[in-house]
């Protein structure tokens, strides 16, 4: 039986896609605080938060297996209350060392999370037979809009042990209430993995080609990973480096650096919300070429823009470029190889964020942040071009 399209499954699933983006950005907002605290470099930071990805790609494939065993939605449940807990711990590290060992579980709970909320979301999608995925993420980006707001108003008033304390808390209460919604809603058949080389088209059916072949799918597969993998690249420079950006090289406040970010997040919600109906407009393979380019666009604005609404105007076309990449790769990684799929693109995903911390830290201390900031505008570009290759293999979602 199929969900009304904003069924309470659908509602809960994005409840949980908002969470993990409000989560995740109470850590991003406070970065510099916890940098000052444990007195680090930015190579220094850039191996701690690698930490973070470690945890995260080391977590995807267990989470994936997971996830075929007992199903998406309790181990989403599992994930985001293990998130809510871990936000709490870097505001207690006081060494370099400590911090990368907390952001070890932290990316643990994050890696967990995204990669069963994404299967949850495929199984959704081919439900509601329409391309929904964007919307799911325009919950995450939301969640991080939101997230950047209140840490940055209660930047002043409370420490970040506090502000770190009611993001988790927060999380928590969420977690509980729509995990309770989720688990009692009928479950959504899950996407078994079609190796026919042929994502699924806006109806959420798959054809079979008898000419396709496994071997095939798992190239599409590693396609979609790469574009995943590029993308995240630039989502996690824009989240480990955007604030600070902001405040060493364009002189802005705490709190105008956290608007910056903000407003990125902002812009990639807005776009994720129309991403829907773009995709089925443009087609998916164009929507993420376009999209691609103007992230790269943008970034060259963002690091080289000499004065704060330059640089902020900037972020806002990374924001909106990138809207859409990373859920569009997954959607199609997870039509064509069921969780697995998504746990396989999510890892190479999140790979991005494994090597952005440790090539954006050491550039920035060789060359400064604004010209290590420019080889998002490269990963960007990568991403733009990739869906063409995966588009001569698949069938076009329009």
């Amino acid at each position: 039986m199929t969900d009304s399209p904003w069924g309470p499954a659908r509602i809960a699933l994005t409840a949980f896609f908002a969470v993990d983006g409000f989560l995740f950005a109470s850590w991003v907002v406070r970065i510099p605080d916890i940098r000052s605290q444990v007195s680090a470099s930015h190579s220094a930071l850039g191996l701690a938060l690698l930490c973070l990805s470690i945890g995260a790609v080391l977590t995807m494939p267990v989470i994936g297996r997971l996830c075929l065993r007992y199903g998406s939605r309790p181990v989403t449940v599992g994930s985001l209350a293990l998130l809510s807990l871990a936000v709490l711990l870097p505001a207690h590290a006081h060494s370099v060392t400590a911090l990368g060992g907390v952001l070890l579980l932290f990316g643990a709970g994050y890696g967990g999370a995204n990669v069963a909320m994404n299967s949850a979301a495929v199984d959704l999608v081919a439900q509601l037979r329409r391309p929904v995925m964007p919307s799911f993420h325009a919950g995450y980006s939301f969640g991080g809009l939101v997230g950047t707001g209140v840490s940055g108003l209660l930047a002043g008033p409370l420490s970040t042990a506090w502000a770190l304390a009611l993001s988790a808390a927060l999380g928590m209460a969420v977690t509980v209430g729509a995990g309770v919604v989720l688990l009692r809603s009928p479950a959504a058949a899950a996407v078994a993995p079609s190796h026919t080389g042929r994502t699924a088209e806006p109806s959420g059916t798959a054809r079979p080609d008898a000419g396709s072949t496994r071997p095939r799918t798992r190239l599409l597969v590693l396609l979609l990973g790469l574009t995943a993998l590029c993308t995240a690249y630039g989502e996690g420079a824009i989240a480990d480096w955007a604030t600070l950006h902001l405040t060493d090289d364009v002189q802005a406040s705490s709190v105008v650096a956290a608007t910056g970010y903000g407003a990125y997040a902002f812009a990639m919600a807005g776009g994720r919300v129309g991403g829907t109906w773009l995709s089925i407009r443009l087609g998916q393979t164009r929507l993420m070429l376009f999209g691609g380019l103007t992230a790269a666009v943008g970034m060259l604005v963002a690091a080289l823009a000499p004065v704060v609404p330059v640089a902020i105007c900037g972020f806002v076309l990374v924001g909106l470029g990138l809207a859409n990449l990373f859920p569009l790769a997954i959607a199609r990684a997870g039509a064509a190889g069921g969780p697995q799929g998504v746990a396989f693109a999510s890892s190479l995903g999140y790979g991005g964020m494994l090597i952005g911390p440790v090539v954006i830290g050491f550039l920035a201390d060789a060359a400064g942040l604004p010209l290590a900031l420019t080889t998002v505008t490269l990963a960007a570009t990568v991403a733009a071009l990739l869906p063409l290759s995966v588009g001569r293999r698949v069938t076009d979602d329009r």
